[in-house]
């Protein structure tokens, strides 16, 4: 008897030196063995495993959790409304003639509400210590929370939700207007087939039509990286464990790369960032388009990720389950295989170019000969190069330096706590490509700027460029020719 049980024992060593077996009992150990603290204002031990939740180790059922979820929603989605309606003008505002490929209008702004008794103009004359202490800063300025900022996960909004139902939380729903969002389904453009203009057929790509959209076009490499895009594979919310936000048995297959980053663009999904604790201080990260990343070199809005081959395993191993392997071996990580699957899809996605401009050289910029030198489009573009410091970050033809900048927006703020975020430093952030940009809302990269002209007005103030209001006029009708 001894004997069989010394043998099952060191049947058992081999599997107790893999890393993730290690990590997840010592995980377990701590959550279910530790003491409870001794009194209740003493602050939680700082962890880095915080997103093992009770409901994945069996202290909570899969039902209970629902019915608390739900039950809370309503006050979640309340205070996240408030705060909206406090920080914007939230109405819709089409502009009368400029549109997105498909022929959504975008939104005028700016939508960012000013401090009583301030101006745009008086404001930006305003030094940054003045507008911190007397807390002058527009609150639409300030870092944007999660939906749920407790939570996080990825969250997708109701237009996309309609058309694919799997993609629907049962704790909480998008927050931003629709109208403030891409246009929904977007437009594929090739840079190999820049003849056929937009591929997509009017459809959302998905695993059910990828082969009817790209038969002829592309081939059976990409096709197979298309293919890959379109499947789903398990992710922290969308799971087959417990601990998941879905309901339905086609969430929990998990989504698709190509679910964020719908037709290679974006629908503004949002999540958390994934490699930063605690959890009070991820940021929330829009999706980013796809488009034109043939053209860039870095990834990841402060990761700094050197290729789209990067990028693409990175988010299978880290960003699908928030940055914690331990959950993650729980749930169904998905590996891809360098060689073969990740570059398939880094292909593909190489593939996907920005929209048509056709008011721009090959330079990318301005053609003179369709835009008078006293046009508020030419006009702009002067003050892009030169006055508004835009090209420093933005040069042409692709209208950035692949280069990673810190505004210091902080120092127009104190540290605050907005909805479960602590709104403080923010660091470099990714300079992203204007190309292309006004098919692109909300901006910045939590998607705090609703609007062309909110993007203006912050780095105006944020820059000290001091504007005028005409001036501000001309830069955003020259954002638009992008």
């Amino acid at each position: 008897m001894q004997a069989s049980k010394t043998l099952r024992v060191r049947r058992w060593l081999p599997c107790l030196s893999d890393p993730t077996v290690l990590a997840f009992l010592t995980a377990v150990s701590l959550v279910h063995f530790w003491p409870a603290p001794v009194g209740a204002e003493e602050p939680p031990a700082k962890t880095s495993y915080d997103q093992l939740a009770p409901v994945l180790l069996g202290q909570e059922t899969f039902q209970d959790r629902v019915a608390k979820d739900k039950a809370d929603k309503p006050a979640v989605e309340a205070r996240q409304k408030a705060l909206l309606e406090e920080r914007y003008e939230l109405g819709s505002r089409p502009d009368g003639q400029v549109k997105m490929t498909r022929g959504k209008p975008i939104q005028v702004g700016p939508a960012a509400k000013l401090v009583a008794g301030t101006t745009w103009e008086s404001l930006a004359a305003t030094a940054a210590d003045e507008i911190r202490d007397k807390g002058l800063f527009p609150k639409g300025f300030l870092p944007l929370p999660h939906p749920k900022h407790e939570v996080g996960g990825m969250v997708f909004p109701q237009m996309e939700i309609k058309l694919l139902p799997r993609l629907e939380r049962f704790d909480i729903d998008f927050d931003l207007p629709e109208h403030f969002l891409p246009e929904f389904p977007p437009a594929i453009f090739l840079t190999t087939r820049p003849d056929l203009g937009d591929v997509s057929q009017g459809k959302v790509l998905t695993v059910d039509n990828f082969q009817e959209i790209f038969q002829g076009i592309l081939n059976a490499k990409d096709l197979e990286g298309v293919r890959l895009l379109v499947t789903q594979f398990p992710q922290q919310q969308f799971n087959a464990t417990h601990d998941r936000k879905t309901e339905l048995p086609l969430g929990m297959l998990g989504v698709a790369c190509f679910d964020c980053h719908v037709n290679g663009h974006t629908s503004a999904a949002t999540h958390l960032v994934g490699d930063i604790r605690p959890q009070s201080h991820r940021r929330r990260i829009e999706t980013p388009s796809l488009r034109g990343v043939n053209v860039q070199r870095l990834f990841g809005s402060q990761r700094a990720l050197k290729t789209i081959e990067d990028f693409t395993e990175f988010e299978q191993r880290a960003a699908y389950f928030d940055g914690d392997q331990v959950s993650a071996a729980a749930k169904g990580i998905n590996p891809l295989e360098r060689g073969s699957q990740v570059h398939f899809m880094s292909e593909v996605q190489e593939l996907l170019d920005f929209p048509p401009a056709p008011g721009l050289d090959v330079f990318g910029k301005l053609d003179p000969k369709k835009f008078p030198a006293d046009s508020p489009e030419m006009k702009g573009q002067t003050l892009f190069f030169g006055k508004a410091q835009c090209a420093v970050c933005h040069p042409a033809p692709y209208y950035t330096d692949n280069l990673m900048h810190d505004l210091k927006v902080d120092r127009f703020y104190k540290t605050q706590s907005i909805n479960g975020l602590v709104a403080t430093k923010q660091g470099p952030i990714k300079t992203f490509p204007l190309r292309g940009i006004k098919e692109s809302p909300p901006y910045f990269h939590d998607g705090r700027l609703l609007t062309l002209e909110d993007t203006v007005e912050f780095f105006n103030l944020v820059l000290e460029t001091q504007l005028t209001p005409d001036e501000k006029q001309a830069l955003v009708a020259f954002m638009r020719q992008l």
